[in-house]
């Protein structure tokens, strides 16, 4: 998930769909070694290959949660058939409603903290993913939510809301609005805790999504006015709001509207903290914005921004580049023998809510960001590592995912039997690059001479 990557170290690395190098420097790394107790409780989604992928083993005491996105709202909770609900590597078994056990977790974890030192806990919820699934009272409490939501003006958000209708699907936005109820319930909880606790006033609450919401046919959100929504570059795919809570430093009501991606929220966080980030290997992407915030003042971008969307679930790719003076949306139509793009050109300063193509007035601007979308893309190379949504064939999910990742010192750098032979990695160095070396985390059965995964 190159979104919640960029929370985690302040860099995007889009290319990595397997895990992270165990020498890149984490967010929670910095703050366990200014002193802080680290927690996280709810979604990793960043790797579990590999032992040194582990929350534990990135600067997290603490872990309760899930390894992978889709598990479940209720228990068992499972990813592709194997369960995957943990307490630091250990698999548990618990009854109840996935957000209002991590609620729960997060609020005892506060409770029974070591008092004399601070703390740092990163909540990625479930919610609102779909699959939707919510308590059967809050069901019955959005049952009669009318779905008025206006036209997305994307065109295949729209064409799968059309298409639900016409199969006789019901809405799915009142067990969405059921699911953020219980989201909401469940962040109140937390904040009442650190009320409890004495501690509301000197403790930082930051609450952001790391996408707009899902407006198509099963996910039930609505970002109107904003175009468009998850898996889409418009702005309503990557345009959300962001809470700041610091009583004891800011004061309640403030507003500050301009660009702040989710690169930022490391060093931001740091500075605020007076926290050293301990990463001087390579320069962030991200941008330290406290001082802007904690003034109350703009802080100009002319470098560019980045999104795409590359996986194609409903028919297309999407890429944008955006600063604050433009935005550049490319939006690319795979064919059979060719592939057909589209510009819009914006000010998003002047139309948020992408109403006005400046592309054919505007060509020159269209040129050059396009140009610079292409260069971006040429920066970050496919890794080597497979990349297609489905696992590969014979593949299969383990029963408990706690005891799936792997210690370095257990996977091969050799071919077992059955594997590809050494005289084809000059062939997949030559396809892939540098980064196509192979790492063999499996030791077939003997069957006619190699083969299958234990």
């Amino acid at each position: 998930d190159p979104m919640r990557l960029g929370v985690a170290y302040g860099v995007i690395m889009p290319w990595m769909n397997v895990g992270i190098h165990p020498g890149e420097h984490f967010m929670p790394q910095s703050f366990q070694a200014a002193g802080y107790q680290t927690a996280l409780v709810g979604k990793w989604h960043l790797g579990h290959a590999l032992q040194a992928y582990h929350p534990n083993a990135r600067g997290f005491e603490h872990f309760y949660g899930h390894l992978h996105t889709e598990v479940g709202y209720f228990p068992p909770f499972a990813n592709q058939g194997g369960k995957d609900f943990q307490r630091n590597g250990v698999s548990i078994e618990k009854d109840g409603y996935e957000t209002f056990l991590l609620a729960d977790e997060v609020s005892r974890y506060i409770r029974e903290r070591d008092s004399s030192r601070p703390f740092f806990v990163y909540m990625p919820f479930i919610a609102p993913h779909t699959p939707l699934d919510a308590p059967q009272a809050l069901q019955d409490k959005y049952a009669d939510l009318p779905d008025e939501r206006q036209r997305a003006r994307s065109k295949h958000t729209d064409q799968s809301r059309q298409l639900a209708r016409l199969s006789g699907q019901p809405s799915a936005r009142p067990l969405y609005a059921a699911v953020v109820d219980a989201m909401d319930q469940a962040i109140g909880q937390v904040l009442d805790t650190l009320d409890q606790e004495g501690i509301a006033e000197e403790t930082i609450v930051l609450f952001f999504s790391d996408n707009g919401g899902a407006a198509y046919a099963t996910g039930g959100a609505d970002n109107v006015p904003l175009r468009g929504g998850k898996g889409e570059t418009w702005e309503g795919g990557i345009r959300v709001v962001a809470l700041l809570r610091w009583p004891a430093r800011l004061q309640g009501g403030a507003q500050m509207e301009q660009i702040m991606t989710v690169m930022d929220v490391f060093p931001t966080l740091a500075a605020a903290a007076d926290v050293a980030m301990g990463n001087d290997s390579f320069e962030l992407d991200g941008r330290n914005l406290w001082p802007a915030i904690a003034e109350d003042r703009a802080a100009p971008r002319d470098d560019l921004v980045f999104f795409a969307s590359e996986t194609p679930i409903r028919g297309s790719f999407m890429f944008t580049a955006f600063n604050d003076h433009w935005k550049l949306v490319q939006e690319v139509e795979q064919g059979l023998l060719a592939a057909s793009v589209t510009n819009y050109l914006f000010r998003i300063s002047e139309d948020p809510n992408e109403r006005n193509n400046l592309a054919h007035a505007h060509p020159e601007v269209v040129e050059r960001l396009a140009e610079e979308i292409h260069h971006w893309r040429m920066l970050y190379p496919v890794a080597g590592t497979r990349n297609e949504l489905v696992p590969p064939p014979g593949w299969r999910a383990p029963k408990d995912w706690a005891g799936y990742p792997r210690a370095l010192e257990e996977t091969q750098d050799v071919a077992a039997p059955g594997m590809p032979p050494a005289f084809a990695l000059p062939a997949l160095d030559w396809q892939h690059g540098e980064a196509g070396r192979l790492i063999y985390d499996c030791e077939p059965y003997r069957v006619l001479g190699g083969g299958l995964c234990r």
